[in-house]
């Protein structure tokens, strides 16, 4: 164990479906590891809308009675079991969503297993994981900065690059929706590889914001609500080839409005709430528009160790952070501040030691 760690670790449950009321801080001994199970000693951490959904008794997946929350996080190696040859101690590691999730396409099986939920995560100074749950972490970022690329990271990684024969190429246009982490994850791989792109926004504030980081055009939805001809309007009517949608219900029908004849729109989630009310596309459009409706849940291990390798490639790269960092202890605040939706940029958290 590192000689400058704590007796004891610190660590926050779930218990309850209360909200952030649900959230209890303890302090428990080190854990202990299995054959194939690594000690990590978590450095920093992020939030993302899921583990709200956890604390209400929302979110739709397995969720076991006082877990661990958190499913990004990145840290070092403190030990490893008998089995593990994946890492060894003093390796500087990432953690997965989807810890089974290897390669290729999920099943029912892998989609119940994830970080934080079904298993513990790593709202906690120090966590044990199986050693496939892990990647090697990207040079040059800092701990905070690695531990948001397991879920809006490699979501947006997914979304662009995950569809064989289909990936966004250089001179393509993507749309992409608000400020959102993933969103701002997808501008900024999209501008990395000379693609055109087209952002959306109701706030008159981040226009500057979305084309200091890389937007060609955006669109103010709420001064412009068919901001899907719009769209196609900035592409000289031909569309845009992949839209990455964070809203659902709310944004899907003018996604479907903006994209390109045999173009892609890559569901990521619900951010705009349920579908009652909202019209949206049905399947048949999508055979008359001949587009792709492709969800997306976050990735595999390889598309991360994709990315990694990415990142390690483009030293300039840095994901773009909130202000306002929150210390492990602070975690209740922390959930709270992107509850009331304060945040710009991934929302973080560091220990309380470090």
């Amino acid at each position: 164990m590192s000689t400058n760690a704590p007796a004891m670790a610190q660590q926050w449950s779930v218990m309850g479906q209360n909200g952030i009321e649900s959230l209890v801080y303890s302090q428990v001994p080190w854990p202990t590891l299995g054959d194939n199970e690594v000690l990590v000693q978590i450095r920093g951490a992020s939030l993302n809308p899921r583990d709200l959904m956890i604390t209400r008794g929302q979110y739709p997946w397995t969720v076991k009675l006082g877990v661990v929350p958190g499913s990004d996080g990145a840290g070092v190696v403190v030990s490893v079991g008998q089995s593990v040859t994946r890492f060894r101690p003093g390796d500087k590691v990432v953690t997965m969503l989807n810890q089974k999730h290897i390669a290729g396409s999920l099943n029912a099986e892998i989609a119940q297993v994830g970080t934080g939920a079904s298993v513990n995560g790593t709202f906690c100074s120090a966590g044990v994981f199986d050693e496939h749950a892990l990647v090697a972490m990207p040079d040059g970022l800092t701990f905070v900065q690695a531990a948001t690329l397991s879920c809006a990271g490699l979501t947006a990684w997914n979304a662009l690059f995950g569809l064989r024969g289909k990936q966004l190429t250089a001179g393509q246009w993507i749309l992409v929706q608000g400020t959102g982490s993933v969103s701002l994850f997808a501008l900024q791989f999209a501008r990395s590889i000379g693609a055109k792109i087209i952002a959306t926004t109701s706030s008159p504030d981040k226009v500057g914001f979305l084309r200091q980081l890389g937007a060609d055009h955006v669109i103010n939805y709420r001064e412009s609500p068919k901001w899907g001809a719009v769209a196609k309007e900035l592409t000289g009517g031909c569309g845009v080839d992949l839209v990455v949608d964070t809203a659902g219900p709310a944004t899907l029908r003018e996604s479907a409005a903006s994209v390109k004849l045999d173009g892609t729109i890559a569901v990521i989630g619900i951010a705009g709430g349920n579908s009652e009310g909202q019209e949206m596309p049905s399947l048949l459009e999508a055979w008359l528009n001949l587009y792709t409706a492709r969800g997306v849940w976050v990735g595999s291990r390889v598309q991360m160790e994709e990315m990694c390798r990415w990142i390690n490639a483009n030293p300039n790269f840095r994901p773009v952070l909130d202000r306002k960092v929150f210390k492990l202890s602070q975690l209740k605040d922390a959930y709270e501040y992107v509850a009331l939706g304060k945040n710009l940029g991934k929302v973080c958290i560091e220990n309380d030691w470090d």
